[in-house]
């Protein structure tokens, strides 16, 4: 159904993809593999017809026997969203924020048929039921900001198939969901690709989910694709050498997990947070959510602790408690046996710090590096006088150079940006960093290279880490213990090895099955 041939693209004359050649059969599943930067994306982007400004392609994208890199912008746009269609990574970005979700659904519909609004409307709505959105439960009048990440994602594919494409792009489609969400979104991919008898580009650097889902693989480095074959043999062969290093990273678990101390640092007593609905009379009490419901748990010094569960569970609800950003309404927390709330004295807050997610999105672009690591000063009231050394001593403790001082984000990848803000953890010396999905969106060669720096840091600084992750892979490798949370409650707690190894609780189970492999036959023929 499509196929490039010697595809090359360059932006203004560097070179970004070099004699890339991939074919993908109509009701089959290719998966394209490899670090950030490799040109995985850039290699949608030409298919879509998307490139960016000043760049230059050659070689053929054969579609049916159509060259789509000679058709002109009007040709193009009459088979994007009807023939060839692409879920993009982040759905709340891809969506518009203030259209709702049957508008933008029923949208491709009368772009491309001659259809009324409620016709497309009831397309809308039967695609949206197809991926798992039924209007009982969501209406077709929700906007993107009320959905959860999965369901947003869901909208995306909805919007994707709505004319029922040839060819399905899907760019990074389950990074930043949990597991059980992923397994869900990857099934309805897979029922598509049966259903409609299309073809799927999944694009991805995590290798469980290539396993589980293609047919064949490409593996990208550096705008070539330097290995592809059926799936399974690729797998037993790894041929090349950069395959064989993307696998072992993926599994990558640091020197030695610390060793903590006995002394408690942070304590966690039957927490409880409500949060207000709407109400549902007019004179009637406003009904309480509880989404912390009764949580306790020890955190001690020098100690990795790890906390998952699904999207929605609580856990993101009490690293704002534990970080003092929102009050409970129940229960207490301490560091070091002093109360954490949002009215704590400064001085006290300098312990505790955080890395989070999306560390672009926690910066303030306008802001050089050195201003952004030294941003923690303001808890201390005032800039020590040599805080361009720390700024310097933070950076270099976290590999990166002085010069970097003086440089904007945008000018850094998604690693070294992860860099920096461990780096503005780091400033104040904290006793606790609170590691919220901080290595869930980087690619697997960077993402090992990241938690080795952390195993680093916490055996120089005696460091204690709460690692709030969806990825049980990380987290099994790096943590001593872990606590499972569901519906606001720990249901399950103990040492990693042993809960992961012998879970108790079904939920548990649920988590660890949800979670994409590697067939152990594949590893070791």
């Amino acid at each position: 159904m499509i196929d490039l041939q010697n595809l090359s693209v360059s932006i203004h004359d560097t070179p970004i993809l070099q004699d890339v050649g991939l074919s993908i059969a109509p009701g089959q599943v290719i998966g394209l593999v490899g670090e950030s930067g490799s040109g995985k994306s850039m290699t949608a982007l030409a298919v879509m017809g998307l490139l960016p400004r000043g760049a230059k392609a050659s070689g053929q994208i054969m579609f049916d026997g159509l060259d789509l890199n000679g058709l002109d912008d009007d040709a193009l746009c009459s088979l994007r969203g009807r023939r060839i269609s692409m879920i993009f990574q982040e759905p709340m970005t891809a969506l518009n924020p203030v259209q709702t979700i049957g508008d933008q659904v029923a949208e491709c519909a009368r772009i491309h048929r001659t259809i009324s609004r409620d016709g497309a409307l009831r397309l809308a709505a039967e695609k949206l039921t197809r991926v798992g959105l039924p209007q009982d439960r969501v209406p077709l009048d929700r906007y993107p900001h009320e959905l959860s990440g999965g369901q947003r994602q869901r909208v995306c594919i909805a919007m994707a198939i709505a004319l029922h494409p040839d060819l399905l792009i899907a760019d990074e489609p389950t990074t930043a969901l949990d597991v059980t969400t992923q397994a869900q979104i990857l099934d309805l991919l897979k029922e598509l690709v049966a259903e409609e008898g299309m073809g799927l580009l999944l694009i991805t650097h995590d290798l469980a989910v290539v396993a589980g889902m293609a047919d064949r693989v490409a593996v990208m480095r550096k705008g070539k694709i330097v290995e592809q074959g059926e799936t399974e043999i690729l797998f037993r062969t790894m041929s090349h050498p950069y395959t064989r290093q993307l696998l072992e990273a993926s599994n990558h678990a640091p020197a030695g997990i610390a060793q903590p101390s006995a002394a408690p640092l942070l304590q966690v007593n039957n927490a409880i947070r409500d949060y207000p609905l709407p109400r549902t009379r007019l004179l009637g009490p406003a009904p309480q959510f509880r989404a912390v419901d009764g949580v306790s748990f020890t955190l001690n010094k020098g100690e990795s602790l790890g906390l998952v569960g699904e999207s929605g569970c609580g856990k993101s609800t009490l690293s704002r408690a534990i970080l003092g950003l929102e009050a409970l309404q129940g229960g207490d927390i301490l560091l070091n046996g002093d109360p954490i709330s949002p009215d704590m004295d400064t001085a006290r807050r300098a312990g505790l710090q955080v890395v989070f997610q999306d560390p672009y999105g926690s910066f303030n672009p306008r802001w050089k590096v050195e201003k952004l690591v030294a941003e923690p000063f303001h808890l201390l009231g005032a800039r020590p006088e040599d805080w361009r050394d720390q700024v310097r001593q933070a950076l270099a403790e976290v590999g990166l150079p002085g010069e970097a001082m003086t440089r904007y984000p945008h000018e850094f990848s998604g690693g070294q940006r992860q860099r920096i803000a461990i780096a503005r953890a780091l400033i104040l010396r904290p006793e606790l960093i609170v590691l919220d999905e901080a290595v869930s969106a980087l690619d697997v060669s960077i993402r090992a290279d990241i938690l080795d720096l952390l195993a680093d840091l916490q055996a120089k600084h005696g460091l204690a880490y709460l690692f709030i992750s969806h990825d049980l892979g990380v987290v099994r490798n790096v943590t001593g213990r872990v606590l499972v949370m569901r519906a606001g409650q720990i249901v399950e707690e103990g040492e990693t090895e042993t809960v992961f190894t012998t879970p108790q609780h079904d939920y548990t189970r649920n988590l660890i099955n949800a979670a994409p492999k590697i067939p152990p036959a594949w590893r070791t023929a």
